[in-house]
């Protein structure tokens, strides 16, 4: 346990980028209560049953109890030819986990300031939805908390490939022009317009009369677009100003692949309809690639270290170093359930337990059946979950590439890997 610990200190240390550090605090688990031995037996059998299943080539775990950094440590390789070992400052594709790491914190900060109202109709902020009769009503709140009855996910993909697998050239070009200035991948650049073309079928897509829950991450892909013009900011930059460096998580942001990091990052799909290749250092989500990879459904990139830090921001409600960056009040809002009524589960942009998961086993339960009511977090496409639980003080970071080589790797799901980890150590601590 000490040598890992250590090398995660090293590791954490690695990045400097020129603005005062917030490093996080290490103790041995047992230095605060915790069955140190019962830990290191189950996580290793469950980590070990997991890689011999095929449910992911390498996984890493970081978890934390009140502020401190209690065990972070790599399993594995970055794929299945056991060549490169899985490195605790390792960057990984966060896919759905951007949602509430990118457009979430900024959207609470516009409702702090009254920029945004969760309860009128978003058509106020959103111009174009103003002349839909299906979506001129539709309120914040209930689009967060999908609750607004918009469909789960449209394939853009099909607008740009044909039949054929060849790309469309009027969207894509193999090099740079001027109106082809959003890289894709190495040697893909997608038409300026083609944004503005993704706008149009979203805001022209259909909503269903029923209200109930229904998981849609459309609007995600407008939120960047709504931050900036509420803010009259850069998206990336209002990010990285409010957020990334006051926490002083350096390696979260997008487009890894320009920034000089000496961290390698962990590839996911080996991508046989579009880009053609291993999909590494790029977004994985092709929504998200097809906006040059900057979106605000997928697209962050970050170690383990940095996703803890944002977490333990969210679980002091708002908090860090003394500074309130976010109001303690909206918080707490935005990590409620907010339609019970209806059998939804889900606060604000952020997931949360199943209604009645303290009463359900482990192997029904989502997340650990031992998680409070109040805890919240998400989870990402690409085989990561980060959770945070403000009541018992845990914060849970999970990171794998369970999409290698190929997205019908479902084992991770159907084993229940991530809710079994994280309910070793609600059930370490030690009273």
């Amino acid at each position: 346990m000490k040598k890992f610990l250590l090398s995660f200190f090293l590791f954490t240390s690695v990045i400097q980028l020129g603005f005062a550090q917030r490093e996080l605090i290490l103790a041995e688990p047992a230095a605060l209560g915790f069955n140190e031995e019962f830990i290191n037996h189950k996580v290793d059998s469950i980590m070990k049953m997991g890689m011999d299943s095929l449910a992911f080539p390498g996984a890493q775990l970081l978890i934390a109890k009140n502020d401190t950094v209690i065990f972070h440590k790599a399993f594995g390789y970055h794929t299945y030819d056991n060549i490169q070992p899985v490195a605790l400052n390792d960057l990984y594709d966060l896919a759905s986990v951007t949602k509430i790491a990118g457009p979430l914190p900024a959207i609470m900060k516009l409702v702090d300031e009254g920029k945004l109202d969760l309860d009128k109709p978003f058509s106020n902020y959103w111009k174009p939805w103003r002349n839909r009769k299906d979506k001129k009503d539709l309120t914040l709140r209930e689009i967060l908390a999908h609750q607004a009855g918009l469909i789960p996910y449209i394939v853009f993909l099909d607008e740009v490939v044909r039949k054929n697998g060849k790309v469309k050239r009027r969207f894509v070009h193999h090099s740079p022009d001027k109106r082809f200035q959003g890289q894709v991948y190495d040697g893909l650049y997608i038409n300026d317009r083609f944004e503005r073309k993704m706008n149009r079928i979203i805001n022209r897509s259909e909503v269903s009369d029923e209200k109930k829950y229904l998981y849609s991450g459309l609007t995600f892909l407008i939120f960047p677009s709504l931050i900036e013009q509420l803010t009259g900011t850069d998206y990336q930059s209002y990010l990285e100003e409010n957020f990334y460096q006051p926490i002083g998580a350096h390696t979260l942001g997008y487009l890894p692949e320009g920034k000089g990091y000496v961290n390698d990052i962990v590839p996911t799909e080996v991508d046989s309809l579009f880009r053609k290749t291993l999909v590494n250092g790029w977004v994985h989500d092709e929504n998200a690639a097809l906006k040059g990879g900057v979106s605000g459904n997928a697209g962050l990139f970050a170690t383990a270290d940095d996703l803890a830090k944002l977490m333990l921001f969210y679980q002091n409600y708002g908090s860090v170093g003394g500074s309130q960056l976010i109001s303690a009040e909206t918080v707490k809002e935005f990590t409620e359930v907010q339609f019970r009524e209806n059998e939804n589960r889900r606060g604000l942009g952020f997931d949360k337990p199943l209604l009645n998961n303290a009463e359900l086993p482990l192997a029904e339960a989502y997340p650990s059946p031992l998680a409070s009511p109040e805890s919240f977090g998400h989870s990402g496409f690409t085989g990561t979950l980060v959770w945070a639980d403000p009541v018992k003080k845990l914060t849970y970071i999970f990171l794998s590439n369970r999409v290698y080589p190929s997205r019908d790797h479902q084992k991770l799901y159907s084993l229940g890997i991530r809710e079994a980890l994280q309910d070793v150590f609600y059930s370490a601590e030690q009273e």
